[in-house]
């Protein structure tokens, strides 16, 4: 996946360039297991290599899973708790806004832009947990459904600069997902793991290719590392 990092963190840059704007933001999604948080982590690791400052950061869509709190007040709770993770548990409006608020930045750049991030001890959202400075020049947006053709979901291409996604074999994604799953401690047997995987996260890889808005770039995920997202 080297050649892969160094040639996204290139497009990256070739963005930024022909926009002219002082900031570009990228769309970067793909199936849960797909590697799409180690891949925006490196290429902006060689961005910020290759500029010898912090230009390039990720902002992961995690933080907007919709809280425990509200989860319980739901009438199908305990469907909502085994799927975790599909598009209807997100706070899917909050993505949305984000998403304009980035596009907007991109050439009234606001001192800082705050984003909830996801707490893994607690399993829930964190607000204004993520910080993007003003000296950001690409954000690279992370998350499984920022291509999802379905409304409010479909809004958000239109506000990035460019879109990526990420896919995998789904035998491999079930291997990693399962193994994020018992590292996580959400499950502690490979059985239960295997089936956790089975009955939500494949399903939701499966609905997130069925209703993908066509990627102006699309990778496929062979060697990259576990995903470090969790649900």
């Amino acid at each position: 996946m080297e050649n892969i990092y160094a040639s996204l963190a290139e497009k990256a840059t070739e963005v930024l360039r022909k926009t002219s704007n002082p900031r570009a933001v990228i769309a970067l999604a793909g199936p849960p297991g797909s590697g799409k948080s180690t891949i925006a982590a490196e290429v902006v690791k060689r961005i910020n290599a290759e500029a010898n400052q912090r230009v390039a950061a990720v902002l992961p869509m995690d933080g907007f899973h919709y809280p425990r709190a509200y989860l319980d007040t739901l009438p199908n709770r305990a469907e909502a708790y085994s799927r975790r993770g599909t598009h209807w548990t997100f706070d899917a409006n909050g993505v949305v806004n984000l998403a304009k608020t980035l596009h907007s930045s991109r050439t009234a750049t606001l001192d800082v832009i705050l984003a909830p991030s996801f707490d893994h001890a607690t399993k829930d959202p964190l607000e204004a947990g993520i910080k993007i400075p003003s000296e950001i020049k690409i954000i690279i947006l992370e998350g499984n459904w920022l291509l999802f053709d379905r409304n409010p979901w479909n809004q958000i291409a239109t506000y990035m600069d460019d879109t990526w996604f990420v896919d995998i074999d789904e035998d491999l994604a079930r291997h990693r997902v399962a193994e994020r799953h018992i590292k996580s401690g959400i499950e502690t047997t490979w059985e239960a793991a295997l089936e956790r995987t089975n009955q939500n996260d494949l399903l939701n890889g499966q609905e997130i290719r069925r209703h993908l808005i066509k990627p102006s770039v699309t990778v496929q995920s062979i060697g990259v590392s576990v995903d470090k997202e969790g649900h």
